[in-house]
C-alpha cells in the first residue's frame, strides 16, 4: 500500500511562457508511484494539490471530451469561469466538471487559493480551448500521426 504525507511532497512552481497562467502544485499521484507520463502503469485517477497566489489563473479556459475533474476547495476564495458565467468558490466548496464543460479557475481573493483536483485518466481525450479556437488530442499510450482520408477509405 503506497502511503505519503502531503506535507512531505514538495511544491512545483510553473508558469506559461508570458506569465499569464501560473500556480504551484503537488503531484500527489506521482508521489504515490504513478508514472509522470500517461500510459501503462498510470493510476486510474490523478490527484493534485494546487495553490494559486492572489491574481493567479491556473490554466487557459478549456474543456475535456472524456475527462471528469473534481475540485475540492480547501481554503481561500476564487472564481470558476464557465460558459454559463462565473461562480465564486470558497473553502469547503466542491465542484464537478463533467466532460465538455469548459472551465477555468482563478484567485481574485486576498489570500492563497488551495484546492485538490481529482481527475479520471481516460486513455484518449480531446481538449477544446474556446478562447483561442484550438483543440488538442491527448493520447495516453503514445503518438498519433494524422492521415487525411475520406470516410470510406479502407472500409470497402
Amino acid at each position: 500500500m503506497p502511503k505519503i504525507n502531503i506535507d512531505d511532497v514538495p511544491w512545483t512552481k510553473w508558469q506559461s511562457p508570458k506569465g499569464k497562467f501560473s500556480s504551484e502544485y503537488k503531484p500527489l499521484s506521482e508521489a504515490l508511484g504513478s508514472p509522470k507520463t500517461p500510459g501503462p502503469g498510470r493510476h486510474p485517477f490523478d490527484v493534485t494539490l494546487e495553490r494559486l497566489a492572489p491574481g493567479e489563473i491556473s490554466a487557459p479556459f478549456h474543456s475535456h471530451a472524456a475527462q471528469w475533474e473534481l475540485f475540492y476547495i480547501v481554503s481561500g476564495t476564487g472564481t470558476v469561469r464557465l460558459r454559463a458565467g462565473n461562480q465564486v468558490v470558497r473553502g469547503g466548496d466542491m465542484i464537478m466538471h463533467p466532460p465538455n464543460e469548459a472551465h477555468q479557475i482563478s484567485n481574485e481573493g486576498p489570500e492563497d487559493l488551495l484546492y485538490f483536483i481529482i481527475a479520471d485518466e481516460p486513455p484518449l481525450d480531446f481538449c477544446e480551448y474556446p478562447d483561442s479556437n484550438k483543440a488538442k488530442l491527448i493520447w495516453r499510450e503514445g503518438f498519433l500521426r494524422p492521415l487525411e482520408a475520406g470516410y470510406w477509405d479502407g472500409e470497402e
